[in-house]
C-alpha cells in the first residue's frame, strides 16, 4: 500500500538535469536543453523570471552580471532586448552568442521530445504574484491539448515563493505544485498546505532521514536539490526521497 501512495504522490522522474544540463552546458539555454536531452535526460529543471514587458524568459539570476554580462535587472528590460543577451560566453567560448531563451521556447523544444519540466517560478523581488500569474496564463496556452489529468506530461511548478504558488494556483488550479525551501522549519506541513503542494523540494544537505520520513509519512512528495554525488544519491533514495536534480549529468545518469 505504502508503494502505491508514493507512486501516486510522486508520479515523475527520479533524476532530473539542473537548469538542462548542469555544469556541463550554460544554464538555462536552449544549448543546455538540447545538450541534457543528447545525454539520454528526459526531465528537466529550469528557471522562469519575468521581464520588463511581463514575459516569461528562462534565467536564473535577476540581477546581469553572471550568466549575462553588464549591468541592469531582468524586470528592468524587455524580453526582447534580454533575449538578445549572450547567456553562453561566460561558460566558454564554444557557446559564445547563446541567447537568453523566452518560456515558450523551451517548453516547446522539451515537449517535442518528451522532456518532462519542472519548472521554477523565479520572481525578481517584488514581482511574485505577478510572475504566478503570468507563467501560470502562457503554461495553460503552451499545454492546453493536455487533460487537466495528465499529471505525467503536465509540468510541475516549484518556488521559493508562496505567493507565485497560490496566484499560479489561482489561474491553473491543475497544474500541481511543489514548495521549495533551503530548510524545513517546523510549520513545513502549513506552508505545504496553503499553496496546495504536492511535494517538498529541499536542498539535500539539509534534508535528515526522520525529516524524510515524516514527509513521505504525511503523504507528500519529496525531491532534493542539488544533488552532485552517487553516494549521496544513493543515500537520499534509500530514505524513501522520489527525486533529485543534479550538475553532474555525467556522473549520475538518467537511469540512475
Amino acid at each position: 500500500m505504502k508503494r502505491k501512495t508514493e507512486e501516486k504522490m510522486w508520479p515523475y522522474p527520479k533524476v532530473l538535469a539542473h537548469r538542462g544540463a548542469g555544469t556541463l552546458a550554460p544554464e538555462n539555454t536552449m544549448a543546455a536543453m538540447r545538450y541534457g536531452w543528447e545525454h539520454g535526460f528526459a526531465a528537466v529543471e529550469f528557471d522562469v523570471m519575468l521581464s520588463k514587458d511581463q514575459r516569461p524568459v528562462v534565467i536564473h539570476d535577476e540581477d546581469f552580471g553572471r550568466t549575462v554580462a553588464g549591468n541592469g535587472k531582468v524586470p528592468g528590460h524587455d524580453a526582447a532586448f534580454i533575449m538578445q543577451q549572450d547567456a553562453g560566453a561566460w561558460f566558454s567560448a564554444d557557446y559564445k552568442g547563446e541567447p537568453v531563451p523566452d518560456y515558450a521556447s523551451v517548453v516547446n523544444f522539451c515537449r517535442s521530445r518528451g522532456i518532462w519540466m519542472n519548472v521554477e517560478m523565479k520572481p525578481a523581488q517584488g514581482y511574485e504574484r505577478e510572475t504566478g500569474l503570468v507563467v501560470a496564463a502562457e503554461t495553460l496556452q503552451l499545454f492546453a491539448d493536455l487533460s487537466p489529468v495528465d499529471k505525467q506530461h503536465l509540468p510541475l511548478f516549484s518556488s521559493f515563493s508562496r505567493a507565485a504558488l497560490l496566484a499560479a494556483h489561482e489561474v491553473a488550479p491543475h497544474i500541481p505544485r511543489a514548495l521549495l525551501v533551503r530548510e524545513a522549519g517546523p510549520d513545513w506541513k502549513l506552508h505545504l498546505q496553503e499553496v496546495g503542494a504536492c511535494a517538498l523540494h529541499i536542498r539535500h544537505d539539509c534534508l535528515t532521514r526522520d525529516l524524510a520520513v515524516q514527509v513521505k509519512d504525511a503523504g507528500y512528495g519529496l525531491f532534493c536539490y542539488t544533488v552532485n554525488s552517487p553516494e549521496r544519491a544513493r543515500e537520499l533514495l534509500s530514505w524513501g526521497v522520489d527525486a533529485f536534480c543534479t550538475d553532474r549529468i555525467d556522473l549520475i545518469p538518467a537511469d540512475f
